[in-house]
């Protein structure tokens, strides 16, 4: 059974988390992307709770901005270095180290960070289709396709972008899903859970893209252009788990490539026919790897 719960952190922010199997546990986190939120994990956390399966504590917050979560009103707090202070006070509270931090698209952006500049909190890191920020920074800045491909995100920050993505019942929300995988997992019911986390939280989902520099370059925005990170920043000195669907229009494969350069203890799995939207596409297959990962 999914525990919810509000957990209150030490510098005033608020996670609305949910959570299954035994406190005292080794504890699995996992962290979500835009445009969802925590629910999307259920399936995850109940399979890793099992006692056959690890018997794992299993906790995915909702991060700031989202869903019931604190919802800062300033852009400047939804910057890299709030977002991962979250997740480092959630996983102390919880018990550190973590045995494995898994994370997914703008969760995989804390993840990584939090990686590299607190690693003592979690053992191992596994990331899904979410990219690296050495090659994301490298493809917006040299890769037309790269920046062709991420083109939606300078859409997403524009002032009015809350009142475009409501228009016709989120209709350019639900495309997000159907136009990059087709989603036959997208039911009604699914659709619904979607539709109450965006009615509460859409602005704070927003404030991700509105906060980050890493976006395409444009004539009156240098973005991406502008960004040069010190090689101390991009390292990660865990043993790391990348599962890659190789069809995801936003995220090209181009952004795998090299990333052996920041992770010494790679393991790379590229996964043919599956889209950005693999946790919901192959939910057994994702938790068969991450299974046989955390087994290592």
């Amino acid at each position: 059974m999914i525990e919810l719960s509000q957990q209150s952190l030490p510098h005033g922010i608020t996670l609305s988390c949910r959570a299954t199997g035994q406190r005292g546990r080794p504890v699995l986190m996992f962290l979500h992307g835009f445009p969802e939120a925590a629910f999307v994990w259920d399936e995850l956390l109940e399979h890793f709770a099992r006692a056959e399966n690890g018997g794992y504590r299993c906790v995915a917050p909702n991060l700031r901005g989202f869903e019931q979560s604190t919802q800062p009103a300033d852009v400047k707090d939804y910057r890299a270095k709030h977002l991962v202070q979250d997740i480092a006070a959630l996983i102390q509270l919880e018990g550190a180290p973590l045995e494995c931090l898994v994370a997914h698209d703008w969760g995989g952006a804390v993840a990584w960070n939090l990686a590299n500049q607190m690693p003592q909190l979690t053992k191992k890191l596994a990331i899904i289709n979410s990219p690296h920020p050495g090659t994301f920074l490298r493809e917006l800045q040299s890769n037309p396709k790269q920046q062709a491909a991420s083109a939606y995100m300078n859409f997403l920050i524009r002032p009015d972008a809350e009142k475009l993505l409501r228009e016709n019942d989120y209709r350019r929300l639900w495309e997000f899903f159907t136009n990059w995988g087709g989603a036959p997992w997208l039911t009604e019911a699914v659709k619904n859970r979607y539709r109450a986390v965006w009615d509460a939280s859409l602005t704070g989902g927003l404030n991700y893209y509105r906060a980050s520099p890493l976006r395409p370059p444009r004539t009156d925005d240098p973005a991406a252009a502008a960004i040069s990170l010190p090689r101390e920043m991009l390292t990660v000195d865990l043993p790391t788990l990348v599962l890659w669907g190789m069809d995801d229009a936003a995220l090209p494969p181009g952004l795998i490539e090299g990333l052996e350069e920041y992770v010494p203890q790679l393991t790379l799995e590229k996964v043919e026919g599956a889209s950005h939207w693999i946790i919901h596409e192959r939910p057994e297959f994702v938790a068969q790897r991450l299974g046989r990962f955390l087994g290592r």
